[in-house]
């Protein structure tokens, strides 16, 4: 797989940079994730999951370098804890984000095509280094 490492600024704009720190803040909170779904999405489970998240969160904020894996790992926790009502946040992510579901959908499938290139290595596989 892909070793190379790219800083948020190099790929996204600070709002959608905010949208993905926020949506890895949701793991800690309402959503409710299993060791199973953990590992799927490429973590060692639960609380790699939980910890994780906190890591990509400062990276993000602190535009650190982040691996393929990790912006793979990133966007799918941040799909799954947006749509799923029975792991993530569901129906209840405008209220726990004060985010608007529409906006939200907009946004995250633009962060969708200017991630594209750099997660292409995960489509359809386990992020993992």
């Amino acid at each position: 797989m892909s070793h190379d490492v790219v800083r948020a600024s190099g790929l996204l704009a600070q709002h959608e940079v905010e949208l993905l720190a926020r949506a890895l803040m949701e793991w800690g909170g309402p959503a409710h994730c299993s060791d199973q779904l953990a590992v799927g999405m490429g973590f060692a489970g639960r609380k790699d999951l939980l910890a994780q998240c906190q890591r990509l969160r400062n990276a993000l904020r602190e535009d650190a370098p982040l691996s393929a894996a990790d912006w793979a790992r990133t966007l799918l926790a941040t799909e799954i804890v947006f749509v799923s009502d029975l792991a993530g946040s569901g129906v209840e992510w405008p209220t726990t984000t004060g985010r608007d579901d529409a906006a939200t959908i907009r946004m995250l499938r633009v962060i969708q095509r200017k991630l594209a290139r750099t997660v292409s290595p995960y489509y359809g596989k386990r992020p993992s280094e």
